[in-house]
């Protein structure tokens, strides 16, 4: 007894329509794979200057978080939106406090990927925000 033609035909049509599905998926796959790849090369290609840069913007006030957050706007430049923050804004606990989430939020990795930051912008942007965590630490240990 042999299996009805329509139920083989439907196996076919499925099997068919899984690898299409399968192929598109390897397909997109590798595109985001190349484009992963590209990104790490033009970090890569960019960190050389952009360290520099940073490491000027943070020489000296490495641990001072009042220190870098009132000049947060020199190492993210004019065009990024960041609205400066004067020093004497940052004389009291909460006000650093307020101040530091608010820097973090903005240059936060996963919020730059939602608003679409250039390499630059986002490879900046990781060097500040672990630069502001690591004065938050330093900042809290001397509060308490």
């Amino acid at each position: 007894k042999g299996e009805p033609i329509q139920r083989c035909k439907a196996r076919s049509e499925r099997h068919q329509r899984t690898s299409e599905r399968a192929a598109e998926a390897l397909a997109e796959k590798k595109l985001r794979d190349l484009k992963v790849q590209k990104e790490e090369a033009e970090r890569n290609r960019l960190s050389e200057a952009l360290d520099a840069d940073v490491k000027r913007w943070s020489n000296g006030k490495e641990n001072n978080l009042r220190a870098l957050l009132s000049t947060l706007q020199y190492i993210l430049g004019a065009e990024s939106g960041w609205k400066p923050i004067p020093l004497t804004d940052l004389v009291s606990s909460a006000s650093v406090r307020k101040a530091y989430r608010k820097a973090t939020l903005y240059v936060h990795p996963d919020k730059l990927q939602q608003r679409g930051a250039s390499t630059q912008q986002k490879y900046i942007c990781e060097k500040v925000f672990d630069l502001l965590k690591e004065a938050w630490n330093k900042f809290g240990a001397d509060e308490r």
